[in-house]
């Protein structure tokens, strides 16, 4: 499946669970890791699990198989790693700690009316 499209259901997953500030990076031109990143956080554990959980659902639903899953039980970072597309769920505080808009700077961010068309 397209990457773009996996990361915009990715995004949309987050929004359906009330992720805050919903962003996708193109990192296509500045790393090898992968195409996409999502990114966005929720302001308690249970939320930033349940943003998790369906875009993991979401995602897999697609027939996507997830790689790797990090963090899930603490929840403070949250990684999905679906190959081409990684999902970053975080709690607001480490988001913005870790500021991995900053961080991946030079990363094309995906416009959010192009991401609603999931």
């Amino acid at each position: 499946m397209d990457p773009l499209r996996v990361a915009r259901v990715a995004a949309q997953a987050a929004r359906d669970k009330k992720g805050q500030q919903v962003v996708i990076l193109d990192i296509r031109k500045i790393s090898l890791i992968a195409d996409y990143f999502v990114i966005t956080h929720g302001t308690s554990v249970p939320q930033v699990q349940a943003i998790a959980r369906e875009v993991e659902d979401k995602v897999t639903a697609l027939g996507e198989k997830l790689l790797r899953r990090e963090g899930f039980d603490s929840a403070r970072w949250i990684l999905l790693d679906f190959g081409a597309v990684v999902v970053h769920v975080f709690m607001e505080e480490e988001r913005k700690f870790y500021d991995l808009e900053r961080l991946w700077g030079d990363a094309e961010v995906v416009e959010e009316k192009a991401f609603a068309e999931a």
